[in-house]
């Protein structure tokens, strides 16, 4: 892999075209990355105690390597 945690990257191609952010985690064995604040998704979680609701989240989901391009600081 071209970049490593604590990185700056701009991507590439996709909806986030042109963000750049830091990379909070890797994911070497599927090339993909974690990237603050880039490819967040609506998740829907269940609720967990009965008298609870259930709600819908936003959460940073991963980008494959590929997709993003280390920038300097």
């Amino acid at each position: 892999m071209h970049v490593k945690k604590g990185d700056k990257v701009k991507v590439l191609t996709g909806k986030d075209k042109g963000k750049s952010g830091i990379i909070l985690r890797a994911f070497p064995k599927s090339d993909m990355v974690l990237i603050e604040g880039i490819n967040i998704k609506k998740v829907h979680q269940r609720r967990k105690k009965s008298n609870e609701k259930g709600k819908i989240v936003d959460q940073a989901a991963p980008i494959h390597v590929s997709n993003v391009k280390r920038i300097k600081n």
